[in-house]
């Protein structure tokens, strides 16, 4: 199963793969060539369709757990200054993915979204230290009874091009459905309220919909 995102891509990696398979068939002779030519192509769609892979995961709703919105590792639990939407102090649990990593954003828990916005910038590597806040990202923030506001900002990392975010204001929110993609390597940021139990460690694979980062105090 393969995210909406990546359907142009893929039907543009297809049809790349498609010619370089019929070309090098009929002109290249050297059967060594030929052969190399067509691997590489292969391997080519194989990366654009692992990229945009969507595995269907079944979500146990939990209004008192905040999910992982996406798939990878945790590289920062710290308490930090919030300045954009809080201007206060939060808990921070962020979560790298490289390329080979599902790149499907997920709500990571349901509720009513608060403040959604974008904001272009850079393309530093994702864990340098300034990424949430110079480069390419979008901030969402949504509200339920448990744990009240919790944002999460989805950031552009060096080959993360692109941003998608489907959240938008007033919208009811589902926890673990769909909320976006991020083309390649990227990371997302969480920002929890002050004393939240968290519930993974550094250097932890997180699955999206899936883990539970933290649970109502």
């Amino acid at each position: 199963m393969f995210h909406k995102e990546g359907a142009q891509s893929i039907l543009l990696g297809t049809c790349i793969t498609a010619i370089v398979l019929l070309v090098s068939d009929n002109l290249i002779d050297t059967s060594w060539i030929k052969m190399t030519i067509q691997i590489i192509a292969i391997v080519f769609l194989i990366i654009i369709l692992q990229f945009f892979r969507n595995p269907k995961r079944t979500f146990i709703l939990n209004e008192d757990q905040i999910l992982s919105p996406v798939d990878g590792k945790v590289v920062v639990i710290e308490e930090v200054y919030e300045g954009e939407y809080f201007k206060d102090k939060r808990l921070q649990v962020s979560i790298f993915m490289s390329p080979i990593n599902v790149h499907v954003t997920r709500y990571p828990m349901g509720g009513i979204i608060k403040f959604s916005k974008y904001h272009p910038g850079k393309f530093l590597v994702a864990w340098h230290p300034k990424a949430s806040e110079e480069n390419e990202r979008t901030t969402i923030v949504v509200e339920n009874k448990s744990f009240g506001e919790v944002l999460y900002r989805q950031i552009a990392g060096a080959l993360a091009k692109r941003i998608v975010n489907y959240a938008e204001e007033g919208m009811q929110v589902i926890q673990g459905t769909d909320a976006g993609f991020i083309k390649f390597g990227s990371r997302v940021d969480l920002f929890l309220p002050l004393g939240t139990p968290i519930n993974v460690v550094l250097n932890q694979k997180a699955i999206g919909g899936k883990t539970v980062i933290a649970t109502k105090a």
